[in-house]
């Protein structure tokens, strides 16, 4: 009997831990293992920032067409009153232009009534361009007279160069 009082306590002892081990959920195991980060390593080239944008254009006075005048006169000619309205389209497309016209004349006559002559025409040529629409804060005139010849020589050819209007960009 001892026998058989040794197999039932190995029997219950068997019993009791399969119960145990059914008795409850078992514990989940945990994965343990850090994550997978992948690191780019391949060599890149730097940025670099795009250019600075162009400066906007700028107006030239070879760009403006000088004014020609009959003698003694300050009337506009046809021809002055199509130079001036290329210069007028030049003026509104580059609308921060400052201009300064100069009035020139011959060497024919006094210095003050050349002086007097060449602001005349400084003003005929301002007054045509403000009438189109260019704000007169742009402009200012002067008047050299004789003083600044464009051609030195003493003949037709060369007085009719000189009586002009000319313009001289101040500022932009």
């Amino acid at each position: 009997m001892k026998r058989f009082g040794l197999l039932a306590v190995i029997g219950m002892v068997g019993l009791m831990l399969m119960l145990a081990s059914c008795g409850g959920e078992k514990p989940q195991p945990v994965d343990e293992t850090p994550p997978v980060v992948v690191v780019d390593t391949t060599p890149t080239e730097p940025v670099e920032p795009p250019p600075p944008p162009p400066p906007p254009p700028k107006l030239k006075e070879s760009q403006l067409q000088t004014v020609f005048f009959d003698f003694d006169k300050f009337n506009l000619r046809p021809d002055a009153k199509s130079s001036l309205d290329h210069n007028y389209a030049l003026l509104n497309e580059f609308a921060d232009a400052i201009i300064k016209i100069e009035g020139h004349c011959d060497e024919r006559g006094t210095i003050e009534y050349n002086l007097s002559l060449g602001e005349k025409r400084a003003r005929a040529v301002m007054e045509y361009l403000t009438g189109l629409g260019i704000d007169a804060t742009r402009l200012s005139i002067i008047s050299y007279g004789k003083e600044r010849p464009l051609d030195p020589a003493s003949n037709e050819a060369a007085w009719a160069k000189n009586r002009r209007g000319e313009f001289v960009i101040i500022s932009q």
